[in-house]
Parts: structure tokens; sequence; C-alpha cells
């Protein structure tokens, strides 16, 4: 049985996210023979067509990423009403040069965590437009948006709150098994 890398992307910088919380604990909840994979974002310049031609580094490098796992995990924020900027930075480098890009076909999931009882749900609808433009295959059903509240993602990164867990857990199932389904095909 050969291993599944999954790619996480968490949208936001904070060490402490509560995104990044999230995904330290769907991480752990991943089945063998899937393997999570942290592509971080936040070494990336801002996105410039001038540098198109040589790539920085740290561009080279995150596409070398994105390109590496069979599929991926993102963990949004909300602000404003959409993702972050430094979420579209990402996906803007791993788009380019135009006809390189490094997402296409990569089965991806999104989640997100706000204090807000409407969680990410405009966040996770502007990922969903973008990605489908990067021929990026995304997880129609279930929408995850989790509500998140001091203690929510223990030290150990496990989910305390047991709805919670059992709903995280059923996306989780349910990506796996979408995961299967695309691989036989």
């Amino acid at each position: 049985m050969s291993t599944t890398r999954i790619g996480i992307i968490v949208g936001s910088l904070r060490k402490d996210s509560f995104n990044r919380q999230l995904a330290k604990a769907v991480a752990a909840l991943l089945p063998q023979p899937l393997q999570a994979v942290d592509i971080p974002i936040g070494e990336l310049p801002l996105y410039n067509q001038d540098l198109d031609s040589a790539l920085p580094e740290a561009a080279v490098k995150f596409k070398q990423q994105v390109e590496s796992v069979q599929g991926l995990l993102f963990f949004t924020p909300e602000y404003n009403r959409s993702y972050s900027g430094v979420l579209k930075n990402a996906l803007d480098w791993g788009s380019r040069p135009w006809g390189k890009s490094s997402w296409p076909g990569k089965p991806a999931g999104i989640m997100g965590a706000s204090p807000s009882q409407v969680g990410t749900a405009l966040a996770q609808e502007h990922l969903r437009m973008v990605l489908s433009a990067l021929d990026v295959p995304v997880l129609p059903q279930p929408s995850i948006f989790v509500q998140y509240g001091e203690g929510l993602v223990d030290a150990d990164g496990r989910i305390t709150n047991e709805t919670t867990a059992k709903f995280v857990q059923g996306f989780v199932a349910r990506y796996v098994a979408w995961l299967d389904k695309l691989a036989a095909k």
C-alpha cells in the first residue's frame, strides 16, 4: 500500500491561528495510507508577473511541494467576507508562469474556523470559485464551517468538543472516500 500525500495549506500566517490549530487536528485524523504534508505560504513574496521568467526560490519550492502531493486540504480564515490575501498570493504563485500551473487535478477539501457563527462560509465559496478556475476539483459536500472557541483544540491537536470532533471526522471520512473514488476511475 503506497502513501498518499495530502498537502495542508493554511490561509493564515498567525502562529496560533484557529485554522492552523484545526489543520493540526485534521492532519491527525487522516487514516493510513494518507500522510499530511504541511505546505507553508508565509515565505512567498507578493506575486509579480515580472518574476515569471525567473521564479523566486520560495515560489519554486512552493510549486514543488504542491506538485509532490496527491491531494490538498485548505484551511481558510474569513477576512472581509473572503479568504486571505496570503492564500490568494499562494494560489497565484502556484498557477504561474502561464501554462505551468502546479494545481490541476489535485482533489481538494476546504475547511475553515472562525469565532463567528457563520464561520468561513463566504471565504470558502470564493475559494471554490478560484480553485475551479485553477482546475482543482473540490469535494462538493459537506461544507464545513467550524465555530472556534477557546480550547476547541487542545495542545496535542485534538478537538475537545465531541460534536465538533464527530462533524470534522465525518468530513475527513467523506474526503477520504472521495479520493478513493477518484483514484478508482
